[in-house]
């Protein structure tokens, strides 16, 4: 397989030159301009159009013509229209072309053009961060708090009605999930956040983990011949409060591009958790209030060069060190049969986290020729550490608060270490009669995990070596693919891809002196088909396969006591689950657009809650234990009618039907969920808008869980000031305090488990941000042959 994928990788064919080229960038005084007219005619005011294009998101194009002399002109409503006469001998870029604003009157109606916060496209849904009034001063979790479509419960990352996602910086897939995730996303600042793109079924090229699909963090990027430097101050405010100051600097000139990221958190968050147990000889009821320390510093060091007109080379590093510390206090009422309060456990504690974390990228693209035949290659590694100390006491005591004794008393040492280790390339292949692009990836990960326990129950730590593990972990991973693209005419579009992942994992637990192997090859078809009726019309069918990896935590076999009566272990035996996933989608005058699907889950595997009825010990295991059916139909509706107030808003029914094992004693809850959201942007003056948001999910039963209805409505507030470059913005979410869970419960074992939390949603955001940068650095007058490959780098 291996020289079959060299062989196809080195048997590109290399064109001459043939066209020369012309290219810039297209900007207005404060921003990029996307889908200018940018044409290419014959001088004179009666001249031929010879070609024409259109600038991209970043404002960006480029144009190819034979040698000669030329009229290019640039337009965009609301602005003045750009003309330039061209004696085309060589590549020319023309760096920076700024467009002169126009007002148009119309019957007294100003016509202004500005960037949806929400748009659909063909193959996902892009949320633009920083369109986004809501995020402004927040962090990557929070961005992603309020993307359409998007939940987060128990540390995990999900798309509505399709199951956990896996999530992307800049098209590069990041290994890590659960609580490991949040922290890494808590790190990267908002303002560092170009866009968020939503993908419920990528093509082959991208990884096929995930089987609720991949989210994609873009990060922005500076114009070209440029610099720009934001600093922002964020104070927030909840039960505590907690203050962030992040400064952005971006410099992109001739050959060289950089930006620097600096972030820093200190501060504070409550967090409250319940849950309740009914036993048959009485229920027993959890209440636990952290406080959880939010101190964190990160930074983002990002570099491009060109080295030829075709050969760009580039460095990135991500860096973030945090100390999540939580001082725990909770209590455990037992009752008895008669519901009559029995006894209370005391539990004090104190998490002591240190977490690190750095990614190190470095990559190179090069294009072939003029017929946009490119070649890129990426070199990650990735370095997690996260270290705690655990100090636990549990006293039991009386209803009258006498004290019986020690219940338990533990103190842990545990060190998780996660090295990972990849490399790939991608080729893009278009050929006269259809569009091919292949590539391949290699991915080493090892992790290990540590853990020392001691017991205090007479105040000096005893060491406990039964209680004691350590657990190493490996997986790497081969990938090849292969996609292929064609437009049969102006109506029919189709593409067709095939990846292919060969995977092999081994697991050992020291203390248990168990290894665990596991090698599977398996294939992931991706299918795509549209049809465009007529300029109102457009339909598309797709087609995917995905696999859902267990995460590194729950492969871990040894047992974690939390108290006498409560432990959770993982399960080395776990394997991956698998979906498939269908999707329609019809999109009518872009304004309105019609989604319907199905995923298919087989294999299914999570975390199950259960108690003992006899001896009344709670267990959190993991298990493969389900094959599941979710699908959904929901309309996306765009209003922009009016030039003050823009909206898109989305409605979806859902549907869950689960089918459980039959080794496991639970009870599978299907159901139905009503999901609503409303996105409403209000320009209340040039200089002001305020933003409106409301999301809802209805009660709704999904795998194992009852699940109560949540609901979501902030309103934030930006004012621009000094020419745009200082903007004060004022953020309250969930001002109702109904965006949290009162009831997830499940019945496992004849025993219902009943949670809620509430990790502080509701809070005040005030936040001032200062920009400044010169948008004319002097550049020199060269061509490049590679911009959008630039773009993909950065």
């Amino acid at each position: 397989m291996r020289s079959i994928f060299i062989s196809l990788l080195f048997l590109c064919p290399l064109l001459c030159f043939s066209q020369l080229e012309i290219k810039g960038t297209v900007i207005s005084t404060t921003e990029t301009i996307a889908f200018a007219n940018v044409i290419l005619s014959t001088p004179g005011s009666d001249g031929t159009v010879i070609t024409g294009a259109i600038t991209d998101e970043n404002g960006n194009f480029t144009i190819s013509a034979k040698e000669g002399t030329y009229t290019l002109s640039i337009r965009f409503m609301g602005y003045t229209e750009w003309q330039k006469d061209i004696a085309l001998d060589n590549h020319i870029d023309l760096g920076t072309i700024t467009l002169e604003s126009s007002t148009t009157s119309l019957d007294e109606v100003v016509i202004t053009k500005t960037k949806k916060v929400i748009e659909r496209k063909p193959d996902r849904l892009v949320f633009n961060v920083e369109n986004s009034i809501a995020a402004s001063g927040g962090d990557a979790l929070d961005a992603l708090k309020i993307a359409p479509g998007v939940t987060i419960q128990n540390n995990t990352l999900s798309m509505i009605g399709r199951g956990a996602s896996r999530v992307m910086v800049d098209g590069r897939i990041l290994q890590l999930s659960g609580e490991e995730l949040i922290d890494f996303l808590n790190a990267i600042a908002a303002s560092d956040i170009k866009k968020i793109e939503i993908i419920t079924n990528p093509p082959a090229k991208y990884e096929a983990a995930g089987n609720g699909g991949l989210i994609n963090i873009v990060y922005k990027k500076g114009a070209r011949n440029s610099w720009k430097n934001t600093t922002t101050l964020a104070y927030n405010q909840n039960t505590y409060n907690f203050t962030t100051l992040r400064n952005n600097f971006f410099y992109n000139k001739n050959k060289l591009r950089f930006s620097v990221t600096a972030n820093g958190t200190k501060g504070n968050n409550r967090e409250i958790e319940e849950v309740d147990v009914y036993y048959p000889n009485g229920p027993w009821v959890l209440d636990m209030d952290n406080k959880a320390n939010k101190d964190n510093i990160s930074g983002r060091l990002s570099i491009d060069y060109d080295i030829t007109d075709n050969i760009v080379i580039g460095a990135q590093y991500l860096g973030n060190q945090n100390t999540p510390d939580n001082t725990v206090q909770s209590t455990t009422q037992i009752f008895n049969a008669t519901n009559q309060l029995d006894s209370i456990l005391d539990n004090t504690g104190f998490f002591d986290r240190k977490v690190k974390s750095h990614l190190y990228n470095l990559h190179m693209i090069t294009t072939l020729d003029t017929l946009d035949r490119k070649i890129s290659f990426d070199i990650d590694y990735f370095d997690y550490d996260n270290t705690l100390k655990q100090d636990n006491v549990v006293n039991t005591f009386l209803p009258n608060g006498e004290l019986v004794g020690i219940n338990y008393a533990a103190m842990n040492l545990s060190d998780q270490r996660i090295d990972n280790f990849s490399a790939k390339i991608d080729v893009e292949h278009p050929f006269p009669s259809v569009n091919v692009s292949y590539g391949g990836k290699l991915s080493f990960i090892k992790t290990i995990n540590g853990l020392q326990n001691f017991t205090t129950e007479t105040g000096t730590p005893v060491f406990d070596p039964i209680s004691s593990n350590q657990f190493e972990y490996t997986e790497n991973i081969q990938a090849l693919y292969v996609n292929a693209s064609k437009k049969i005419n102006d109506k029919w579009e189709f593409q067709l891809g095939l990846r292919v992942e060969n995977t092999f994992t081994e697991g050992f637990s020291e203390t248990l002196n168990q290894t665990n192997t596991n090698e599977y090859l398996k294939f992931f078809p991706t299918a795509y088909i549209s049809y465009q009726k007529n300029d109102n019309n457009v339909f598309s069918l797709n087609y995917g396969r995905r696999i859902n990896r267990p995460g590194f935590r729950n492969l871990n076999p040894f047992r974690i006591y939390v108290n006498s009566n409560s432990f959770s272990e993982g399960n080395p035996f776990l394997q991956p689950s698998f979906t498939d996933s269908f999707e329609f989608n019809h999109t009518y005058n872009n304004i309105l657009t019609t989604n319907a699907f199905l995923n298919i889950t087989s294999d299914g595997f999570g975390t199950i809650f259960t108690a003992d009825q006899e001896t009344e010990v709670q267990a959190v295991i993991r298990e493969n234990y389900y094959k599941s059916y979710n699908w959904g139909i929901g309309e996306t509706f765009s209003f922009s009618k009016l030039p003050w107030w823009k909206s898109q808003n989305q409605i979806y029914f859902l549907g869950y039907k689960t089918v459980i094992d039959d080794a496991i004693n639970a009870n599978a809850e299907d159901g139905f969920q009503l999901y609503l959201s409303t996105n409403n942007t209000f320009t209340l003056s040039k200089t002001t808008k305020l933003q409106l948001n409301f999301v809802y999910n209805s009660p709704h039963k999904a795998n194992l869980f009852d699940i109560s209805e949540t609901y979501n409505l902030n309103v934030a507030l930006k004012q621009s000031m000094l020419k745009d470059k200082l903007q004060l913005s004022v953020l309250v979410n969930d001002i109702l305090d109904t965006s949290s869970y009162s009831r997830l419960a499940s019945v496992v074992n004849g025993i219902e488990t009943v949670y809620a939390q509430n990790y502080s949603p509701r809070f005040a955001r005030i936040s001032l941000s200062y920009t400044f940068g010169n948008n004319k650095i002097k550049g020199k007058q060269r061509g490049f042959g590679n911009d959008e490959e630039r773009n993909r780098s950065n």
